[in-house]
């Protein structure tokens, strides 16, 4: 192995791709401007939908009632809702979204508040559609207002105090800085994105460089160099990481440019404030992040290396490599499910580790046990991915597959 042999094949591969288009596109477009698109294309949209369905004035029906004239005249008397003759149909009619939410009356409502009994009211919605879910939040104020008036009603007929009905206040307070709990939220989705270009970014290079050079017929000439096969597979492989590690840093530059825009525009907000969300990534959050994308990036490129030396055509790398985004997603987005957590036993999973670490930083805290495991367990892994793409790139079975 000679390291001026390494850096010729290195500066060599690293000209050719970027006088690719598609390189470039993979390596430098895509992660620059991926994040600042969804953000703006997200956000408008969200906020688009979720005004709109706030102005609209919902259809609702109100099932029984007939014998109760009082509720009904209040439930009608309503501004934000349309109430719309009931049928027996009203389920369907929600499901298929010509009424957005029902209120089922028992019989004698009227008669079950005067003489101080319990009603029981039920309202029907469609789970997880917006608009529906929207109207049954207005119907749940109406009546909490409702049983509010009812209660001081009943105490004053009693001449009991109002706060008999209330004797527990329980409040909750955030201990935890905006920063942190902002990050908490970003924590899950900045490491899937980072990872996911990591990944992305290194597929074409890694195909160009091995597979690409098989049928372009160059392979022979390449190994007829007087260039030991180490150095040429280790030139070829500091190239693929090069992509990765381009594509992972503009990826991270871009999501903490991205959000602290994004966390300016937001934060006057009153439902921003009020959460005490504040969206962005502090520098020493940016770095470690990046520390522990570098083996996994080894890990990629070194993996896509050998898989696309393997590979007798583009087509056929390509049939390889695609199943692999799943592999890497799967564990990534596992790392976003609640309750998952960093531990011992999670910190020895590849990907799956680099992407629950990554998501403690960014919320601002730093285990420095588990970062260290699982960062020497990732150079583990990276390491047998390198050893088993030099070991492919000395067997001319591997390198002539026709």
């Amino acid at each position: 192995m000679n390291g001026r042999n390494i850096a010729v094949v290195y500066r060599k591969e690293l000209k050719d791709s970027l006088r690719d288009r598609r390189t470039v596109i993979s390596m430098i477009v895509v992660p620059i401007f991926l994040m600042p698109m969804l953000t703006i294309f997200v956000g408008a949209l969200s906020a688009r939908l979720i005004g709109r369905a706030m102005l609209q004035v919902p259809a609702v029906m109100i099932i029984g009632g007939e014998d109760s004239p009082q509720i009904l005249a209040a439930l009608r008397a309503l501004q934000d809702v349309q109430v719309v003759p009931a049928t027996p149909d009203y389920g369907q009619q929600i499901i298929d979204k010509k009424i957005r939410a029902a209120v089922e009356l028992p019989p004698d409502f009227d008669a079950i508040i005067a003489n101080g009994d319990t009603a029981r009211v039920r309202i029907d919605m469609y789970q997880g559609e917006i608009n529906s879910g929207f109207s049954a939040d207005k119907l749940q104020k109406f009546f909490r207002d409702f049983r509010e008036r009812t209660i001081r009603q009943r105490l004053d007929a009693r001449h009991l105090p109002e706060n008999l009905a209330e004797p527990l206040l329980v409040e909750e307070t955030n201990v935890a800085p905006p920063e942190k709990v902002g990050g908490v939220v970003l924590g899950g989705l900045v490491p899937y994105f980072v990872i996911i270009l990591a990944l992305t970014g290194t597929m074409y290079p890694a195909m160009d460089l091995t597979v690409g050079e098989k049928e372009r017929g160059t392979i022979e000439t390449i190994l007829c160099s007087p260039i030991s096969r180490m150095s040429l597979v280790l030139g070829k492989f500091l190239m693929v990481l090069t992509a990765s590690l381009s594509t992972a840093a503009l990826a991270i530059a871009s999501m903490g440019l991205t959000l602290a825009a994004a966390g300016k525009m937001v934060g006057g907000l009153s439902q921003i404030s009020s959460m005490g969300l504040q969206f962005q990534i502090t520098p020493q959050a940016v770095i470690w992040v990046f520390v522990m994308i570098v083996p996994l990036a080894v890990l990629f490129s070194a993996a896509l290396l050998a898989i696309s030396l393997f590979a007798k055509s583009f087509k056929e790398a390509q049939s390889y490599l695609s199943p692999l985004t799943i592999v890497v997603i799967a564990p990534a987005i596992v790392s976003i499910l609640p309750g998952v957590e960093l531990n011992a036993g999670l910190s020895l999973v590849p990907i799956l580790n680099t992407s629950l670490v990554c998501k403690e930083i960014v919320s601002g805290t730093y285990h420095w046990g588990y970062i260290a495991l699982i960062f020497v367990s990732s150079c583990v892994y990276a390491a047998g991915a390198l050893w088993v793409a030099i070991r492919l790139f000395q067997r001319e079975d591997v390198l002539f597959r026709i």
